[in-house]
């Protein structure tokens, strides 16, 4: 339980509650030389209980109801992106410019699943747009891995070059990383006591974030997942794009459950956007720390024009520190910050069983606003919770303690897996792990394709 007990401490819980979570352990799940395990069960048990208590508070139940939380289950839902499947088709995971790459001295990472991320990494390299992975290659032997890493960083595109440990913890960003908790939580305005309309407790399912409308202004997966698990949860989700940036079909396919999905250009639509912020309870940002503060959404100015909002945020590497403006995703985070190299060897880097820190993360950043909601309806003020990929990772390396644990023997996702028609195609598709009991087991809406629908709130 030390995880989960570290990880419900962030959040700001009551101790008393984790008497109300049990763990059903299962050997083999998510298995690696880091207690990635560990984390995931974490992050999902207390994303359920904190739901559990928002919803016992809201139904005025006597006990918040219990949790149970499957490794099993968490070990699909970790995986959900590759479990996904679309008539039957398996989803394109990486394109062929996202990998480890030989430099002259080492490793160097690139992420390029997104078109402008591709030509901007073709850029850096100076090669045409229809150039491949073998001229690419090319580029990156001639380059030390750190100056791989600039090169394409300084044209706006992803590289990190691979670090072990040691080399990570003498980087002033795993300084500035270190130095945070797990989970940041502020107060930036006063507000009054939220006041949420009570739940009926003999409901069909209770949802503890039914009446509640979330802003989705994330991108990738760990956003995309905390929103989807909000949805779940019962909230009015609307997740909003530029329409110049479109979502990859296979990911939106995954993380579009639960949720609908619209486009408004903030330039040409801006009115229609704060009619769309004045009536939200939650915002949820995805993007670079700073990147929406021309729009007038630091979360400073959310909580003025808006008192009582929570501002949720998640980021690669955090708002602080030399590299707080970089972009970056779970690939790079493990390159990045040893996790590569601990998985596999300076020689031949490896990678966690499943992108964790994403979906720890989004995971976490969906129980801080279930949190916060609770708070709010205590003591009322805005509240800004703020959660970033390298801090999870630091979380993983440096402060779970691995804990031998015996269970039956985890068999695959097959019992965690299900089938629905959507307007994509008959989806298979990972089953919710965060459940309590009386909580839902299933999303309310399968995932329609990517911004075609109205941005309004229902």
């Amino acid at each position: 339980m030390t995880a989960i007990k570290s990880a419900w401490s962030a959040l700001g819980g009551d101790p008393a509650l984790l008497a109300r979570l049990t763990s059903v352990a299962r050997e083999g799940a998510l298995d690696a030389r880091l207690p990635v395990r560990q984390l995931a069960r974490a992050c999902a048990g207390v994303c359920a209980l904190a739901a559990a208590e928002l919803a016992a508070r809201r139904a005025a139940l006597g006990e918040v109801p219990g949790v149970r939380v499957d490794d099993g289950a968490v070990a699909a839902a970790f995986h959900s992106e590759r479990l996904l499947r679309i008539d039957g088709r398996a989803p394109v995971s990486f394109a062929p410019l996202s990998r480890f790459w030989r430099t002259a001295d080492g490793w160097v990472r690139t992420h390029a699943n997104y078109p402008h991320h591709r030509a901007r990494l073709l850029t850096a390299l100076d090669l045409p747009r229809d150039a491949g992975a073998e001229d690419a290659a090319v580029r990156f032997a001639g380059l030390t891995a750190l100056e791989a890493e600039e090169t394409v960083q300084d044209a706006g595109g992803l590289a990190v070059a691979l670090r072990t440990p040691q080399e990570w913890r003498a980087h002033r960003q795993a300084a500035e990383v270190a130095a945070r908790p797990l989970v940041e939580r502020e107060r930036p305005g006063p507000a009054p006591t939220r006041v949420l309309p009570p739940l009926d407790p003999g409901a069909a399912a209770l949802l503890p974030a039914a009446g509640l409308r979330v802003l989705d202004l994330t991108r990738v997966l760990a956003g995309p997942i905390a929103t989807r698990t909000l949805g779940l949860l019962g909230a009015d989700v609307l997740r909003v794009d530029a329409p110049w940036l479109p979502e990859l079909p296979d990911q939106h396919a995954d993380t579009g459950f639960g949720k609908r999905s619209a486009t408004l250009d903030l330039a040409v639509d801006r009115d229609r956007f704060e009619e769309l912020l004045a009536a939200a309870d939650v915002v949820v940002t995805g993007y670079r720390p700073g990147a929406l503060d021309r729009f007038g959404l630091s979360p400073g100015a959310l909580a003025e024009r808006r008192p009582g909002l929570v501002v949720a945020q998640v980021s690669a590497w955090g708002a602080y520190g030399p590299w707080a403006g970089r972009r970056g995703f779970d690939s790079l985070v493990q390159v990045a910050t040893g996790i590569a190299v601990t998985e596999g060897s300076a020689g031949e880097p490896g990678a966690l069983p499943a992108q964790a820190l994403d979906h720890g993360t989004g995971y976490l950043l969906a129980a801080a606003v279930l949190r916060a909601l609770t708070e709010q309806s205590r003591d009322g003020h805005s509240r800004c919770v703020r959660l970033a990929l390298a801090r999870t990772a630091h979380w993983l390396t440096d402060e779970i303690r691995p804990v031998a644990a015996a269970g039956a023997p985890y068999t695959g996702p097959d019992a965690w897996l299900t089938e629905a028609d959507s307007p994509l195609g008959r989806l298979r598709h990972a089953l919710p792990p965060v459940t309590f009991a009386g909580g839902p087991t299933g999303w309310p809406r399968p995932p329609a394709p990517w911004g075609t629908d109205p941005a309004g709130w229902r």
